[in-house]
Formats: structure tokens, sequence, C-alpha cells
């Protein structure tokens, strides 16, 4: 018993509605709404939201919730090749650079490759004491036969954080140029920002092959590269405009004062802003595992299948210490920056 009959009829849509309908035996229902003339006796308090299957109820020639689904699908089905045909060329590179920092990461000896890790924390920290950290927790991965797993999500990391800083950038300094590309620009970023990480992957699973390392790689740069662009326009837009004006003042160009002014000034911001867009990538990662991204979240995902209580437990612990040791370097070479800032002043 369809409770809109009155409204379709009210509003003159009764013979649309009836065009190119089949008919069916009516039910017992509307046996009884057909003897009392159509009137439906449903409390004004029990009358459904008129969504779309409500509405459908009443006029079979309006769709279902289902038809608009199939829609949209069926749609983009249509425009795939075309989109796949236009973003191949672009985002081939990223399956390169995540192939090869893959077998570049895992081929080098643990005997070479732990060193000049440490090597290179302290060129960034500054502290020994981190140095000796990150030490002790790759040991640890190695000890565990986790190294491998491991390495491989260090290299995912690497190349999407560095991507993500390369376009970041540039768009969060754009954004701080101007008021209108940042009011355009908001609203993709609270999107991109709010999505559930799972909803990144429907749409490229239908573009990509799971074969591609491009997959995981699109989902996790547009997962993590939201708090870099944000920061670097807040540095940005924070520096003082009286060094602005000095700047003018001594004749910079906008590209001098850019770069050997602004930039520097917001430099803490941005180094925020990275920290932040790696632990997204981190945790970007261990749900691309999913789509066949390799390293510790293949663990994960085979402790939640298997039921492996141990395994899932074991290699999570893996990713808080992977968590922690990026953190640790990140905060550490934002405090060198903040130090040497106060320093300058």
């Amino acid at each position: 018993m369809a409770t809109y009959d009155g409204l379709v009829k009210t509003l003159g849509l009764s013979d649309w509605c009836a065009t190119g309908v089949e008919k069916t035996p009516m039910s017992m229902a509307e046996l009884l709404a057909k003897a009392k003339d159509g009137k439906v006796d449903t409390p004004w308090y029990e009358i459904p939201f008129p969504s779309l299957d409500n509405l459908n109820k009443a006029c079979p020639n309006i769709g279902k919730t289902r038809d608009l689904t199939n829609g949209l699908e069926n749609g983009f089905l249509e425009v795939k090749s075309y989109l796949k045909f236009i973003l191949d060329p672009f985002t081939e590179p990223l399956s390169w650079m995540l192939d090869g920092a893959l077998f570049l990461f895992s081929s080098i000896p643990w005997w070479v490759f732990i060193p000049v890790l440490m090597f290179l924390v302290y060129q960034v920290a500054k502290s020994m004491a981190i140095v000796g950290f990150v030490a002790i927790i790759f040991l640890f991965f190695a000890f565990i036969d986790h190294y491998t797993f491991a390495v491989e999500t260090l290299a995912i990391i690497f190349v999407c954080t560095c991507i993500s800083v390369f376009f970041g950038v540039p768009i969060g300094v754009a954004m701080s140029k101007s008021d209108r590309f940042q009011k355009g620009t908001i609203p993709i970023l609270d999107m991109l920002q709010t999505l559930p990480p799972f909803v990144y992957l429907i749409p490229l699973i239908f573009l990509f092959s799971v074969t591609e390392s491009k997959l995981y790689g699109i989902a996790i740069i547009l997962y993590a590269i939201v708090p870099v662009i944000r920061l670097t326009d807040l540095g940005i837009r924070l520096v003082d405009q009286d060094v602005v004006e000095a700047t003018d003042a001594f004749g910079m160009s906008a590209r001098q004062r850019l770069f050997r002014v602004e930039i520097p000034l917001a430099l803490p911001n941005i180094m925020a802003g990275v920290n932040q867009t790696i632990m997204m990538s981190l945790a970007m990662v261990v749900i691309a595992s999913l789509v066949s991204a390799p390293g510790l979240g293949v663990l994960v995902l085979k402790g939640i299948r298997n039921l492996e209580l141990g395994v899932g437990l074991v290699s999570g612990l893996g990713i808080v210490l992977l968590a922690i040791v990026l953190d640790r370097v990140s905060k550490a070479s934002l405090n060198r920056i903040n130090f040497a800032q106060a320093q300058n002043k």
C-alpha cells in the first residue's frame, strides 16, 4: 500500500506513473486500498520519509535507490577506459618509483642498510640516542624475521612522502598567495581528509590492476598529502608582515622573498606537516595491504584472515615501533629547525 498515492494524484502524475508499467496482480493491501477509494489508513506519525524507494511504491517510474547506485557504477565503467588512457601516462612513473625503491631497499644487505640508515638519521637528528634507538628497532625486526617487511614498508613511505612533499609544498605556497585559490582548494582538502581510508581504494580498484604498484601509491598519496598542504599554507600566512614589508623595502622580488624569507620562516610549520604526512602514509600502507601493498600490513592482514593472534600482535607491534622511529626522527629534525631559528633571533 503506497503512502504517497495521494501526492501523485494531487500533482497530476498518475498517467505518467502508469505509462509503461506492467500490470501485476494486486496484493491484498492494494485491493483493500482500492475498495476504500485509494485511502490509506496510515497514522501521520508513521508516514515514512519520501525516499526513492517509498516514492517508487506510489510511482513505479520513479527509480529506486538501487537504480541510482547502478547508474553511477555503469557511468563510471563507461568512462573507465578513457580515464585509464588519460591517467596511465601520468601515474606509470609512480609504479616505477615504488617498484624501484622496493627492489633497492630489499636488495641492500642488512649489514649495509642499517649503518647507512643510522648515518642518515644522525645527519637529520644529530642525536646519538635516536640513532641507537633506530639501530635497536631494526635489529629487533631482523631478530624476529620481520626485517624485510619493515624495509618494504619504509620504502613505500619514503617514495609516497617525497611525492607528497614535492607536490604538496607548491600547492600550499599557491594557496598562501591567492585567497581565491585557497577557497577553491579547501573543500577538496576537507573531502580528502574526511573520506574513510577504504573509500580511496574503491575507484582505484576499478581503474588499475591490483598488480600495479600505483594502485596503492595513489591512495597513500591522496590520503597523506593534505597535512603538508595545509601547514605550508598556514606557515607562510603566519610570517610576520613587518618582515615582508622589510623585504619590499630592500627591493626583493616576489621570488627572492619567497625562497629567502617566507619559506625559511615557515619551515617549522612545513616540517610539522611533513611529520603528519609520514604518519598518515604509514597508516594508509597498512590498509593498502588489501590491494597487494607489501610490508608489515601483509602480516596484519594474514593474522586477521587466518585468525592467527600472535602474527597479528607481533606485526602490529612492528608497525607501532616503525611509527615511533619515523615520528622521533622527524620531530628531532623539527626541533633542530626551531632551535636554529631561535638562535638567529
